[in-house]
């Protein structure tokens, strides 16, 4: 089978580069066209011009794009992913399968428009950033289709090491919120209890070894801690998408009625570190937050 992927940034482009190992033809798209340079030289790769020429040709279509208006200009816009589905019932795609963390309704808007020209769209965000996306051990949060989300496991398995069916249309983008609500405040608190280590004199690696072995251990801390500690604030997943992801969940959770006071703290930092100009930078570039907070750098000497 043919395999369209649109969007090849910071995650995206390795997931393609992933399913190419895997030996699956591809045609790709990007709306900067520098980043498909990569793939002009591989065999069994096209470049494609549009978002509507790469669908057309694909039976199964991936997308990983930033947010809400991105994935509907891909979707929606002139040239888009829909406009394929319009014109040809013979060349269109079968599956479409979005990883990018976006609003529930927008994802279950976008799979019911799909569904009037018979296609399936799944909403099957991940967990992981970078690292996680190059050595292909990303997890998919998976809603839609049950048939559909079974015939994408080969595609699953090529860039992830796991893949869960939450259930239906939107499932899986409620609990990639969800999920980023806990990562978020787990490195906030991270953030703090480093610095009451370093202000109070204590040495902070040690600390993290510490949290390795008890009940304060976390991925936060085994991913994020040493990162702080080095001053190695290049971005693996942005503060500034970590906070757009805390809106969203700050979104969801008004809608269900569901009172969430430590998320509106942690989106609170976030804002401050983006307000600070760190928004661009690694999303463990927060602690920068309580560093300027007690006038203390954390990992220094």
């Amino acid at each position: 089978m043919k395999i369209a992927f649109i969007g090849l940034g910071t995650m995206g482009k390795p997931m393609a580069m992933n399913l190419h190992k895997a030996c699956f033809s591809l045609i790709v798209y990007n709306r900067n066209r520098n980043r498909m340079r990569e793939f002009e030289t591989l065999s069994n790769v096209e470049l494609a011009s549009s978002p509507q020429e790469a669908a057309a040709q694909a039976e199964i279509v991936i997308t990983m794009l930033t947010d809400d208006q991105a994935v509907e200009e891909v979707y929606l816009g002139e040239k888009g992913i829909l406009t394929a589905c319009k014109e040809s019932e013979k060349s269109k795609p079968r599956i479409v399968v979005d990883c990018s963390t976006i609003y529930p309704v927008t994802s279950q808007r976008l799979a019911e428009q799909l569904a009037v020209y018979d296609v399936e769209m799944l909403d099957a965000p991940v967990t992981g950033s970078k690292p996680q996306a190059m050595e292909g051990v990303l997890t998919f949060i998976v809603g839609g289709n049950q048939e559909a989300y079974e015939a994408c496991s080969p595609l699953f398995e090529a860039m992830g090491k796991k893949a869960v069916y939450m259930g239906p249309s939107g499932s899986g983008a409620n609990a990639k919120l969800a999920n980023n609500m806990l990562v978020a405040a787990n490195l906030t608190a991270l953030a703090e209890s480093l610095t009451i280590v370093q202000k109070s004199g204590g040495d902070p690696e040690l600390f993290l070894e510490v949290l390795s072995g008890g009940g304060g251990r976390s991925g936060m801390a085994e991913m994020k801690g040493p990162k702080i500690l080095q001053r190695d604030f290049s971005a693996q997943f942005m503060a500034q998408l970590m906070f757009k992801d805390l809106k969203l969940a700050g979104r969801l959770a008004e809608s269900l009625e569901v009172p969430v006071p430590m998320q509106a703290a942690v989106q609170q930092i976030f804002q401050i570190a983006c307000n600070s100009g760190w928004g661009a930078e690694d999303m463990s570039a927060i602690a920068k937050c309580y560093e300027a907070w007690t006038s203390t750098t954390i990992g220094r000497s």
